[in-house]
């Protein structure tokens, strides 16, 4: 399999032999109460609070590891000494956000989600792959010199996303030299398009493809359920019990996320060979699956087990080694 390197980044060999049980999750255990110190606080408008109450300085955080979980805990572990490097590390972004460029009223930005789903998904990837996965996870910004020790970064809610000059050069030269980006949970056409926008701005030119359900990503480790609109995950808050698939009048969601919110799309920016540069996730609430796993064990069943976590680990894989 020929893997496409960016400079001075090592893809893990564990990458190259993924194994998993089945062709389906089995449920999981919760993962223990997590008791790590929370974000810095004070003023300043680099502190954020977060979506627990917490808070996080954007200016100086380095991995999720620093900031406590708001949900029911994130789990803990190690990896053989020697071999800590030799990890896959989920790497997210920070970025600037316009305001008012508002989901259900709330500003949102690159903290949603932060920091259980990146660790929870990470745990997840190391306890049902062969892959090691760095229990600390990995913050940063674009500008960072060490972007390109990791090929793979995240980024949630982009609908009000706002790239500097020097972040869109950086973007762009990252992806055109074998990065990926994976865009997730953001909302509605107006999301979509100030999105789209601010992508033209890095990778001018290129359109976005819609991937069908026979492309890998669906089925290069678990074998995703058919069609692509049974992959939709509501907000855990917002899940509509009484949901019926068949009733064009039901809502997954209890809350509008605005217009053109009730399909999901995958879609994504593809380079001169093929190979996926951006792949975006839109009008689903995967992270939510990872985030809040502990915190309802029906939710859990029906999204996290069947959808989230399977999914993420068919992206991660793919992304990785193509």
């Amino acid at each position: 399999m020929m893997v496409r390197l960016l400079t001075r980044r090592i893809i893990p060999a564990a990458f190259l032999a993924v194994l998993t049980a089945g062709s389906s999750v089995a449920q999981f255990p919760r993962p223990g109460r997590g008791g790590f110190p929370g974000g810095s606080g004070g003023g300043g408008s680099s502190i954020i609070r977060l979506e627990g109450g917490g808070w996080v300085d954007e200016d100086t955080v380095q991995t999720a590891r620093e900031t406590a979980s708001h949900s029911t805990g994130t789990p803990e572990w190690t990896n053989p000494p020697g071999f800590e490097k030799d990890v896959f590390t989920f790497a997210r972004i920070v970025f600037k956000s316009r305001a008012n460029q508002a989901d259900w009223g709330r500003t949102l930005g690159w903290y949603v989600d932060y920091p259980d789903a990146d660790l929870n998904l990470s745990y997840r990837l190391q306890q049902l792959t062969t892959i090691r996965t760095d229990p600390d996870g990995r913050v940063l910004h674009l500008t960072d010199m060490a972007l390109t020790d990791y090929p793979f970064i995240y980024a949630e809610h982009v609908e009000g996303m706002v790239l500097s000059a020097k972040e869109v050069e950086v973007l762009r030269k990252y992806l055109l030299n074998g990065g990926a980006l994976l865009i997730n949970d953001f909302w509605n056409i107006h999301g979509w398009t100030n999105f789209a926008a601010e992508m033209q701005r890095v990778l001018p030119g290129r359109n976005w493809v819609d991937l069908p359900m026979n492309h890998p990503i669906f089925n290069c480790v678990y074998h995703l359920p058919r069609p692509l609109q049974s992959l939709r995950m509501p907000t855990l808050q917002f899940w509509n019990r009484d949901y019926d698939p068949k009733d064009p009048n039901s809502h997954l969601s209890l809350r509008d996320r605005g217009p053109e919110s009730e399909e999901m799309h995958v879609r994504a920016l593809l380079d001169d060979h093929q190979r996926i540069m951006v792949i975006a996730i839109h009008n689903s609430d995967i992270p939510d699956g990872w985030e809040r796993e502990g915190e309802n064990v029906e939710y859990f069943q029906q999204f996290s087990e069947r959808i989230a976590y399977p999914l993420g680990i068919n992206l991660v894989f793919y992304l990785m080694t193509h």
